[in-house]
């Protein structure tokens, strides 16, 4: 779908940055040559980095409905296009959309205090000491472990399932499938307990079962909560994020990709 006809002028763009020399660089060089707006002027926010930056821009414009096209100056570069600094206004306009929608996470920590965030990769659930967490946990309301030893858990989205997700052996999912996947890290019992695929409509629960002994601490993205005592997780319906993507670097397509690699 193309973010607007050839007759439209063209859009306003807000160009946002990392923090590393090249990233800056390349952003004062697309200001000078496409004109530059505030991100809450823009018609289309720019990031120029790597992953982090794309989570960060997608983080700050959540309630602002913009959507955003990133460029990879970074490492990885799995949410981000290939970086060109000529016909990007063509680009654009050729760009395909992708529909994101993250989770919401909230956290309740020994003293009661509940915390809610949003994790457009993953909420993940770590031990904050040496001896192993042990998390109760319900989908639905329904309990389904009662008690789980490991180093931690977590709940990835399609998009957060090639991520962190990956790394701890969890599967892949493509955009369209529906699907949570709920994954340990390093679980010692049941040691067989390899996760679960869970609908999107799922509401999990986990409880921490020894708090005080067994420290536990919950990540939204980039954002943590020491010392929880229960996290619920659900997708956050209301909260539709807009990616724009080359026909040739479709994020859907680059989802697939990933279950292919040797």
């Amino acid at each position: 779908m193309a973010v607007r006809s050839s007759s439209s002028p063209p859009p306003r763009l807000a160009f946002v940055s990392a923090a590393t020399p090249p990233a800056r660089e390349a952003k004062a060089r697309l200001e000078k040559r496409y004109g530059k707006v505030t991100t809450a002027d823009a018609d289309i926010v720019v990031a120029l980095g790597g992953d982090g930056l794309m989570l960060q821009a997608l983080h700050h414009n959540m309630r602002r409905l913009k959507p955003i096209y990133g460029m990879n100056l970074g490492t990885v570069g799995f949410l981000l296009n290939t970086y060109r600094e000529i016909g990007l206004l063509d680009r654009l306009k050729k760009a395909r959309q992708v529909t994101l929608n993250p989770l919401r996470m909230i956290a309740i920590n020994t003293r009661g205090r509940a915390t809610e965030v949003t994790a457009i990769n993953e909420v993940s659930l770590l031990r904050s000491s040496r001896q192993t967490a042990r998390i109760a946990v319900a989908v639905d309301g329904k309990k389904r472990l009662p008690e789980l030893h490991c180093d931690g858990v977590l709940v990835a989205t399609p998009a957060g399932s090639t991520a962190y997700n990956l790394s701890a052996h969890g599967p892949i999912l493509p955009l369209g499938a529906g699907l949570l996947a709920l994954t340990p890290i390093n679980a010692f019992r049941p040691r067989r307990w390899r996760g679960a695929l869970l609908s999107r409509t799922s509401r999990v629960e986990f409880t921490i079962l020894d708090p005080r002994k067994r420290p536990v601490a919950a990540a939204a993205d980039s954002v943590e909560i020491a010392n929880v005592v229960k996290v619920t997780v659900t997708e956050a319906t209301d909260i539709r994020l807009t990616l724009l993507f080359d026909p040739e670097h479709d994020l859907e397509e680059r989802i697939l990709k990933e279950q292919f690699v040797p």
